[in-house]
């Protein structure tokens, strides 16, 4: 395996090789750059033996951001891609909509429209109703859920992390600490501890399901682990999974402002 794996970079860093100027920078972009066992041999060999800027893109599953130091040599900037902000969103539908023109002049039905279907720019490349948009973030949550969690981590008790994700998504906008979902999951006659409890959350946040938002003692000028706040990565997630509420659209757009500080 270790043998293949080695080929596989081999022949990925001679392909490449064959391409570049031998006289000035290259810049190569490479996408999805874990579908090749050992990318990062050839990454490293490229920033060594070339005058080389390389641009590295990949999902979650097999390169997380938090990995990334243990795979490449040297220095490396992270970039965090969000989905679109409220005013890409509009660039977005007014150059890429269904046909070009998609975008309504009233903003108001704009805003209320990325709020229900959140900024996932696949959705906004056609007029989707919530119906036919849903099942396509759903897919998006399922894929990240059981690859980049559950199988990447071998988690047994799906269902555990199930219950504390639909915890956290019915508490957007809440203070709520490990054990206020421990005692909630016990009320449904499942025991688990606030270890475990925040385990989980560290993994929804590997995964950029969910991002937290910590207190800050003001005295003790230090984050507190108790008490925190949790926003969802794009508020289409909690409407594909449970639905759309009236009654969710304040804690939603408080999701969004949030989102939007991260941005900045």
């Amino acid at each position: 395996m270790q043998h293949e794996e080695i080929k596989a970079a081999k022949l990925l860093y001679e392909e490449i090789k064959a391409r570049i100027v031998p006289s000035g920078k290259t810049y190569l972009f490479l996408d999805e750059i874990q579908e090749v066992r050992s990318w990062e041999k050839a990454v490293n060999s490229f920033m060594t033996d070339f005058d080389v800027d390389i641009y590295v893109t990949g999902s979650n599953s097999r390169m997380m951001s938090s990995e990334i130091s243990t795979y490449l040599t040297g220095r490396y900037i992270t970039f965090r891609i969000f989905p679109l902000s409220f005013s890409e969103y509009l660039t977005f539908r007014k150059e890429y909509g269904a046909g070009g023109g998609g975008l309504s002049h009233n903003l108001h039905s704009e805003l209320a429209r990325y709020l229900r279907l959140g900024g996932f720019p696949v959705i906004h490349l056609q007029e989707y109703t919530p119906d036919e948009a849903y099942p396509i973030i759903k897919d998006i949550y399922n894929s990240t859920i059981f690859t980049d969690i559950v199988k990447r981590n071998q988690i047994r008790k799906v269902d555990q992390l199930e219950r504390i994700v639909k915890f956290a998504f019915d508490n957007v906008g809440r203070t709520f600490s490990a054990a206020s979902i421990s005692k909630y999951l016990k009320s449904e006659n499942r025991s688990i501890d606030n270890e475990t409890v925040y385990n989980y959350l560290g993994k929804l946040e590997s995964a950029f399901i969910l991002h937290r938002c910590s207190r800050y003692d003001i005295q003790g000028k230090e984050f507190l682990k108790t008490q925190e706040k949790f926003y969802l990565s794009d508020p289409a997630f909690r409407y594909s999974i449970q639905g759309f509420t009236r009654g969710s659209v304040a804690a939603m757009l408080e999701n969004l402002v949030y989102l939007e500080l991260l941005r900045r």
